[in-house]
């Protein structure tokens, strides 16, 4: 039908935690975060780059890219909790973020620009949420470091319904170099 607007997903390249990160992840959120909308257990990620919402042509394009990425495996401690006022965010993340995780940001940024997508202007702040709507003062969560051994990342689909987001990882790629 002429002019209908091509279907779209709402896709982002994230870390995924195994089952054993994503348990330790979420016994932080459920010790230390009350009476707040915490973040479920399975959407609890690390977002790499944001590409939108985009058609299926620029999926095959960003999926072609990442496969093409050359990576190192690197290790990440998360150990440090912190609050943004703005969105009403309490996360985790790393305090030193590793080589590794630079520079696959870096490619990844590259691959969203060759497919003709803008990537994030704000620096890169590499962050677990684990939840929203909080207040000032939740961000004060004390916590064991967190180790987490990264070989791979996806490119996930965030769908949301009534009952909130959900997020689904469509690929994976081995981090090898």
């Amino acid at each position: 039908m002429p002019g209908t607007p091509e279907p779209t997903r709402r896709l982002f390249f994230a870390l995924w935690p195994d089952a054993a990160v994503r348990q330790s992840l979420a016994t932080v959120s459920k010790q230390h975060l009350h009476r707040v909308k915490r973040v479920p257990p399975a959407n609890l990620h690390l977002t790499l780059a944001f590409p939108g919402s985009v058609t299926q042509p620029v999926q095959q394009c960003l999926e072609a890219g990442a496969g093409r990425m050359v990576a190192p495996p690197f290790d990440l401690l998360i150990d440090h909790a912190g609050y943004w006022p703005r969105p009403r965010i309490t996360w985790i993340g790393p305090t030193r973020i590793p080589a590794g995780l630079w520079s696959l940001v870096t490619a990844l940024r590259q691959v969203l620009e060759a497919c003709g997508l803008v990537p994030e202007s704000r620096p890169f702040q590499p962050h677990i949420t684990l939840a929203r709507k909080t207040n000032p003062g939740t961000g004060a969560v004390e916590f064991e470091p967190i180790h987490w051994s990264i070989g791979n990342f996806c490119l996930v689909e965030s769908v949301t319904d009534p009952a909130g987001a959900k997020y689904f990882p469509l690929r994976f790629w081995k981090l090898e170099g």
